[in-house]
């Protein structure tokens, strides 16, 4: 996105001289170096993901209730070079890790918890992000009995909407949401939708590199967030077209949860 922005102000810049249009030419290339530096050496993504990660939930000591779900979102899968089955991508080890954790301090606590994995073949590698998870869920010792696997959904809006029935039918009394910090907002408010109010974990966060030069780490960072970003802004446009489905009523009673502020509410139906 902001690349494409940073290849097509040069060009107009260039068509603008062309017309003999000095003072566009020069606007466009200001733009565009502006834009090099706001985003390539840090300010501007730096900025977009502090509103995307705080505030986020403390996880040291979980609150845990008798019965608990923890839900971990998919972050995509990788092939790898050598061939073989997919592997979770580099973004996906950070939630299942914490996830695999949270389940282990719940048993610790003594008390019941599930583990779904909501995830499908969103990449078209012929194999389900739940799946390729729970095998690696598995092998951290996670028994079978406490993995629930998910593997329709094909994008936030999907996770949400098909681990609706799941949980209901395992009745939780507490649920968290695991993924990436960047994906909690969009994904806290996509769940919010359909009913389900859970105290959202960080598997990882991104961080922007303050820099004297313009790197492309942060032009991939800001991508990114302003991924996020316009989901968030696409559902309140579904909202007011109506065509988003109907929310649904809370399956169980809101809990304690970081604030979030008015304008982060749930994505589109087409979600990223």
């Amino acid at each position: 996105m902001v690349f494409t922005v940073l290849l097509v102000l040069p060009v107009l810049a260039g068509l603008a001289a062309w017309r003999r249009r000095p003072w566009l030419a020069c606007g466009f290339g200001g733009a565009a170096l502006l834009l090099l530096w706001a985003v390539g050496c840090g300010p501007v993504p730096r900025w977009l993901l502090a509103r995307l990660q705080q505030p986020r939930a403390a996880t040291s000591q979980p609150s845990w209730a008798a019965r608990n779900a923890i839900v971990l979102l998919g972050g995509g899968t990788e092939l790898p070079e050598a061939g073989g089955a997919p592997q979770p991508s580099i973004l996906a080890y950070g939630r299942i890790v914490k996830a695999a954790e949270l389940y282990r301090d719940c048993e610790a606590a003594g008390r019941q918890c599930l583990l779904l994995v909501s995830g499908g073949d969103s990449q078209h590698h012929q194999v389900a992000e739940a799946v390729v998870y729970g095998a690696v869920l598995r092998r951290l010792g996670i028994p079978v009995q406490d993995l629930m696997l998910e593997p329709r959904s094909r994008s936030t809006w999907q996770n949400a909407q098909f681990s609706r029935p799941l949980l209901q039918a395992y009745a939780p009394q507490r649920v968290f949401l695991v993924t990436s910090g960047f994906h909690l907002r969009r994904s806290l408010l996509y769940f919010a939708h359909f009913g389900i109010h859970p105290v959202p974990v960080s598997g990882g966060e991104l961080r922007a590199r303050m820099s004297s030069w313009p790197l492309s780490w942060n032009v991939a960072v800001c991508d990114v967030a302003l991924h996020e970003y316009a989901g968030m802004v696409r559902y309140h446009e579904y909202d007011m077209m109506g065509w988003n489905v109907p929310p649904l009523p809370a399956l169980i009673p809101p809990q304690s949860a970081p604030s979030l502020p008015a304008w982060g509410s749930p994505s589109p139906a087409s979600a990223l």
